[in-house]
Formats: C-alpha cells, structure tokens, sequence
C-alpha cells in the first residue's frame, strides 16, 4: 500500500512538472561570475583582465536548456590585507525549449536573449607562505536582460500553467572563501579554489505562485544557490571552470 502511494505520489509530481511550464529570467542564478584579483605575491598590484567564455544550464525543472557566450572586461586590486575587483560583462545565448511541443500554444524551438552588467568584488586575506587565504568576501552583480525571451516570458506571464518571472533587471549579492595560491619557485603559475553562497534580492513571482505551497524556509532555500570556483593563471593567461546550477568555462588574457 505504501509503495503504490508513492508511485502515486512520483506519478502527480511528474506530470504537475511536465504539464507546467515555468520561465525565470536568463540570468537568474547565472549573473555572478569569478572575478580574477592581483595576489599579494603579484609584481603588478594592478591588473586589467578580459576573457571570453562558454556557459550552459537548464530551468528550475530540468527541461530547458540555456546556452549562452559571454565577454568580461575587470579591473583588480590588492592592497595590504585587501583586494577589490570591478568590471562589466555582456551575454549572447539561446533558450531551446524542450517543454512544449509542436502544435502546442506557445512553440517554439529556441529564443534569443541578451544582458549586460556590472560586477563588483572585495575580500580580506591573510597571507602564508606561498598562499593567500582570502577568509571572506563579498560579490555583487547587476544585469539588464533583452531580446525575444523577455518578451516571451512577459506575453505568457498571464497566462494559466505558466509560473513565469518576468524581471529582466537583477541584483544579485553573496559571501565568498577562497585560497590562491602559486607553485614552488614560480609565481606566475597559481591556482585558486573560491565558494560562493548568494541570493538574488527583490521580490520573485515565484513564490506566490509556483512555490505557494512550500513553507517559508523551503522557498528561502529555492533562493539561495552556491558557485564552486577553479582559477590558474599562467604567466599572463588565465582560466576559469565553474560549476554551481551551471558549467562555465573561461579563458582570458590579463595586463
């Protein structure tokens, strides 16, 4: 008796997830990105980075497939104890439905979307040996999203069986820990490993319409997200690989 009330169960959570359809902006839980700073063992205590890269995730209900190139521009400090970091970024992808099928109202095979933004950066670090301990630190983003996906989401937002955030402005804010550190006998090759907890603030739709059943704390949690970061630098090169709701491979030159 109680397994088939759990095939019952898995059975309506199945279909109240196909027959659904929910749309959140195309940055959401995606505007933050690693920000590249100067360690304490770095000749140049200013440093220009740009880079270019590759980022792919789905929507809240795994169905959707999000794939989008994105270009960074930052500016990173260090000082005694101290680093800060700002800079600007701009997204080209495509939202490919996988929800909705041909001949249904609302198909289509894939939307155009676009942001652009600001990021800022700053933590506090102890140094030991060869490494950095960056102990805490604060990241914030805002991004302004356009194109045919937006529009999307504002002309179904009314509609019945779509849960739809229609925001296309986010502010997104969190803590970080993180630990730089460079190879024996050769500064110019590092590598770092930074975790990342935010939320993105202002009221989301979602919770008063997909989510109006979850208590408080459940749809709080829907709202916090973690990023787990991967940074080596060579010479003048450097990359990123992230992993959080995403994957998000970078690759860039600083100067």
């Amino acid at each position: 008796m109680k397994f088939k009330l759990l095939l019952s169960l898995c059975f309506v959570v199945i279909l109240f997830a196909s027959c659904s359809r929910v749309y959140t902006p195309a940055l959401y839980h995606q505007d933050i990105a690693y920000q590249p700073k100067p360690a304490s063992f770095d000749t140049a205590k200013a440093q220009t980075y740009v880079s270019a890269g590759l980022n792919t995730y789905t929507n809240v209900n795994f169905n959707d497939l999000l794939v989008s190139g994105q270009l960074n521009i930052s500016r990173g400090y260090v000082f005694n104890g101290f680093n800060l970091a700002y800079g600007a970024f701009g997204v080209f992808g495509s939202y490919e439905n996988g929800a909705i099928s041909q001949g249904q109202p609302n198909y289509f095979t894939d939307k155009f979307f676009g942001a652009v933004g600001g990021r800022a950066s700053a933590n506090a670090f102890v140094t030991s040996g060869r490494v950095d301990i960056r102990f805490i630190g604060v990241e914030m983003a805002y991004s302004h999203e356009f194109g045919s996906f937006a529009d999307f989401r504002q002309a179904v937002k009314p509609l019945p069986n779509y849960f739809v955030d229609a925001r296309t402005d986010l502010f997104t804010i969190g803590l970080t820990t993180e630990v730089i550190f460079h190879n024996v006998n050769d500064n110019g090759v590092q590598h770092g490993i930074r975790g990342f907890l935010g939320t993105t603030v202002g009221h989301n739709d979602l919770d008063n319409t997909y989510y109006t059943n979850q208590s408080w704390s459940d749809r709080f949690v829907h709202n916090i997200f973690p990023k787990a970061s991967y940074f080596i630098t060579f010479k003048k090169y450097f990359g990123t690989i992230e992993i959080g709701e995403n994957i998000f491979i970078r690759f860039g030159l600083k100067f």
